[in-house]
This record gives C-alpha cells, structure tokens and sequence, in this order.
C-alpha cells in the first residue's frame, strides 16, 4: 500500500512537497480516561475525544467495547477471543458479538455470502469482493501517526487488499504545520479508513486532518476534502464526518462546504461527491454536521443473534444512535431561514413543509455488536468499537460500492441564481418509500427499539429509513 501525506497551501489546491509518512511520537497508546454507564447490553468505555467539548469544538462519536467498564478491550489478534469469552449475552434467546468485515460485508451487502452472516474471528476471513470507484475522503481531527500502518495491519488480518491510501494534513489555514497526535481521534480515523474501505476496496482512501477539533479547523478540511477529490478523482467519490457538536444559528451558512459545488448548468456535475456525517451517541437528539440538510445523516442498529446458532435474526435501533429535529435548519423559502426549504424536499412526504429531522440511513452502532479496529496508537492493538462513527464510514464505503456516482446536490430551476441545493442520494433514499416492494428490497425496516423514541415502520427517529440491503437507492 502506498502511503503519502500532502500538505494543502491556504484556499487553494497547490499542494505541499510529498513525503513518506512518518511516525511522530512513541506509537504507545494515550490513556482514554473515565468510564460511563449506559443501558446497552454488557459494558462500554466512552473516551474522552467523545464526550461533550467546550463551546467551539466538536467530539468523535464512538465508543469502545469493554468488558467492565473501566478501560477498553484490547487484544493482539481478534482470533484470540471466543464469542462467549466477549460476555455479549442479551436477553434470553438472543446475543450480541463483535462483528468483522467478513460478517457486515455478507449482512448488508450480500458479500461475501453464508448462512446467517456468523462472524469468523480468524485470520484471512476476508471481506466484500472488490468495488468502488473514486476517493472516499474520511474527515478527522488531530494526526494519527500509525494511519497507514494501521490500516495495512487490518487488511493483512483480514485477507483485504490494500487500497491507494493519502494522508492530507489541512494546515493550508495557518492553524499548526503539522496536527498534533491524539490517541482518542486516532481511533476514530483508523476505524473510518479501515471500514470506508471494507465496502470500498477499489476506491482511494484520503484522510483529511485538521489542525485540531475546532469548528474552524474541521471545516476547512472539510473544504480540503471536496477539493483533493475534486482535484485528483474526476470520478467523485464520498466525505464521511465521523464527529458532531451542537446546533448554532450560524451553520446555515456553512451547510454548503459539506456541498458539492462542481455544478454547472452547461456541464452538469463535474466531480460528483457525498458527504455523510454521524447522527450522534447520545440517543434521541441532534447535532451538527447531521441536521444538514445537504448530508446523508448516518444513525445507528444493534446486531441480534441467535444466542444458539449465532445467525443474524434482526436489527433493531441502537438505545445511543442520534435522530430528531432540527431547531435551525428550518423549512423556508428564502435565505432568511435554514435550508430545508422546497429545494431540499426529499423529506416532505412523511412531515410536510418542516424542519430537517434525523437520521436518513443506518448500519450497526452498538458497541455491543461493534467492529473489530486495529489501532497501534491508540489502542495498542485491536478492540470492539461501535457509535455512528462506524455508520457514517461503511454508509459511504457502501454507497460508493454501488457506483451510482451521485453528486451531493443538484440546482433546481427554482433557484435561478444557483443559491440552493440537495442531496440526489436522500431523494433517491426517500422515493423509494412509498413504493413498498423497492423499499422491502433494498431495505431493513428495523422496527424494535428505542433510542428514547421507539423505532416503528418504515422512517424513525433512530434508524432514518432503515439500514441498506439491496443496490437500488444507494
């Protein structure tokens, strides 16, 4: 796998001098500190990169498997634990484990094919065959050292073949030269590298580090992002934002960065990009980047098994997987309100002219039922991690499978001026639910579960439409 990290001059695409990447620091995990309760079913461990930041900041949206709470489960080779030995016993005749690329490639994409999609922990299970086009740019704070070396330690596991992989520091704003390293974040990148990829094994992988957490940060590399694929993959590709803070009135006028701005009227899409964006951890609620109307919002399910055979039986909504309704992005028809307006309607039919409500599209989250991430820095091996920062990375490695090339926004004649846009994906998402034999196909309608509102027939509050299975609408 070759590995490269660029540099990005300020608000342009003139890039830095190339170089091998190297590792900064000892490689030796930080600590993630504290512990907290949770009425998942066995134990988890919250970092601290995933708990509410100051005013100004935004936090991961993961978690990590434990088996007391205390500290995260870690081991040398996933191979070296048993189900049983995970202790994920629900209730009564169902059980929870962790999950592998070979499992959630044969759940959710039918690849690769086996009775009940159990689980094989061992070396060389593999994964979805070989797909994708384009670049899947995974958007991060802070600099993971061992990114590449993480990711080629997973694919050797596994049996995957290594992806082209860039790491793009987005210093071109002045705010560092190169980010400094964070063990809590650099958990989150290497599970966003790692399972983009799982569902995307022919597209590039780009990781995209901002100088630090900040709003400020985060969004500039939002922008470096859609400009290293626009720049360099004339295919288009997907964003995916793996983190979330809180609303503020002023994001109406950043929902654009997370757009894609290569529309013209004579050429049509230049470079077609998605962004996608966690819907939060913390149950029943909202954050930003999710509550843009202009970015698939990823919830998140629990996978349930049969505690005898281990084969899947259901999904339901994961108790932490965020959703609800936003109170900026308002539905108006002109700019003096958010902008869930007539040109971003794909929701209309289920609450009519409304604000913007999460989630659209959902893939397991609970850590319960979480995927195995390697992690040299920081975790010193492997572990279980769950959140919806899995779901927004395998979302985005799963729609860029289905080549479908979708841009994430188109102009509608209404707007004359080119002002307003929506996500071609969330119309096409959304279409298919009034046609129940499409939705049936290409989705799992979870039913089961609350997330502090219970999960019912087709859309929710926890799940969005469901989770995928089908090709049709992704």
């Amino acid at each position: 796998m070759k590995s490269i990290v660029v540099a990005v001059s300020a608000f342009s695409l003139a890039l830095g001098a190339l170089a091998q990447e190297t590792s900064r620091g000892s490689g030796q995990p930080l600590a993630l500190q504290t512990s907290e309760a949770t009425p998942q079913a066995g134990s988890i461990f919250r970092p601290e990169s995933s708990k509410p930041q100051p005013a100004g900041r935004v936090h991961t949206t993961y978690v990590l498997r434990s088996t007391d709470g205390s500290k995260p489960l870690v081991v040398q080779a996933p191979a070296a634990l048993s189900p049983a030995a995970l202790n994920l016993v629900g209730p009564l005749a169902t059980t929870e484990m962790a999950e592998t690329p070979q499992s959630l490639g044969c759940l959710y994409v039918a690849s690769p094919a086996s009775a009940g999609c159990i689980p094989n922990y061992s070396a060389g299970s593999g994964g979805p065959t070989a797909a994708g086009y384009g670049a899947i740019a995974l958007v991060d704070a802070y600099d993971n050292p061992n990114a590449a070396s993480d990711l080629a330690a997973f694919d050797s596991y596994w049996g995957l073949l290594p992806p082209a992989f860039v790491k793009v520091y987005a210093n071109g704003n002045g705010s560092c030269t190169t980010p400094p390293a964070d063990a809590g974040w650099s958990v989150e990148s290497s599970m966003d590298i790692e399972y983009a990829h799982v569902f995307a094994p022919n597209a590039a992988i780009i990781l995209v580090e901002a100088c630090s957490s900040s709003w400020t940060d985060l969004l500039y590399a939002e922008q470096v992002a859609f400009n290293y694929i626009v720049a360099h993959y004339p295919a288009g590709g997907q964003v995916s934002n793996s983190w979330q803070g809180g609303e503020f009135a002023g994001q109406i006028a950043d929902d654009s960065l997370f757009a894609d701005f290569t529309y013209n009227w004579t050429d049509g899409y230049k470079t077609p990009i998605l962004a996608f964006a966690s819907s939060g951890d913390g149950g029943f609620g909202v954050g930003y980047p999710s509550t843009n109307p202009w970015v698939i919002s990823a919830g998140g399910t629990s996978i349930l098994r049969n505690s005898a055979t281990l084969k899947m039986t259901s999904e339901s909504c994961w108790g932490g997987s965020g959703g609800g309704e936003s109170t900026v992005e308002t539905y108006t028809t002109s700019w003096s309100g958010g902008n869930a307006g007539p040109w971003a309607n794909f929701q209309y039919p289920i609450f009519g002219q409304s604000n913007r409500r999460t989630p659209d599209l959902s893939f397991n989250a609970d850590p319960a039922s979480g995927a195995w991430v390697f992690s040299g820095f920081g975790m010193g091996g492997w572990g279980v991690v769950g959140g919806t920062s899995l779901s927004s990375p395998a979302l985005a490695g799963i729609v860029n499978r289905m080549g479908n090339k979708l841009g994430s926004v188109f102009l509608t004649p209404a707007t004359s001026g080119g002002d307003w846009f929506s996500t071609w994906e969330n119309n096409l998402l959304y279409a298919q639910l009034a046609t129940a034999k499409a939705y049936k196909s290409n989705f799992y309608d979870v039913k089961t579960g609350s997330n502090g509102v219970s999960a019912v027939s087709s859309w929710d509050y926890c799940t969005g439409v469901g989770s995928p299975r089908g090709g049709l609408g992704k």
